[in-house]
């Protein structure tokens, strides 16, 4: 999950396969972090078959928060999920040899990255802060 204010990973995981129960891990974990507060932030997501599922509908029902779907064949209307898996995919993924990484490595090293990237990797619509820099510069808990 990313969060469209500043970019930042509010909530991931990893499974091999693409099903409602990875998906639900994701939301539940996003759902924790605004458990506290009287936000009620918008989740978006494509058309994927787990975004549709009675079980994801009623989670996100549950937490009050609002539901949005892409269009169609619309990928633009998810830019912030495609521009942030665009740059793990050039900044980590590409430049390594996988052959003889373990699916735990793997995770680990995905890990490391988003942690990364939420903490010190700087964006220029940021003013040249990393997510959390700007949040803490905003006088908002990251």
């Amino acid at each position: 999950m990313i969060d469209c204010f500043d970019g930042m990973v509010v909530s991931w995981s990893i499974g091999t396969n693409p099903d409602a129960e990875l998906v639900n891990t994701m939301l539940d974990a996003a759902i924790e972090t605004v458990a506290d507060s009287n936000d009620r932030p918008v989740v978006h997501s494509d058309r994927g078959a787990h975004y549709r599922w009675p079980g994801w509908f009623s989670r996100v029902g549950q937490a009050r928060l609002t539901r949005s779907m892409s269009r169609k064949a619309c990928s633009p209307d998810n830019a912030a999920r495609e521009g942030f898996f665009g740059r793990l995919k050039t900044e980590m993924f590409y430049p390594r040899d996988w052959r003889a990484t373990t699916i735990d490595q793997f995770i680990q090293i995905l890990d490391t990255y988003i942690r990364w990237y939420n903490e010190r990797r700087i964006k220029r619509s940021l003013g040249y802060r990393s997510p959390i820099e700007y949040c803490e510069s905003l006088g908002l808990g990251a």
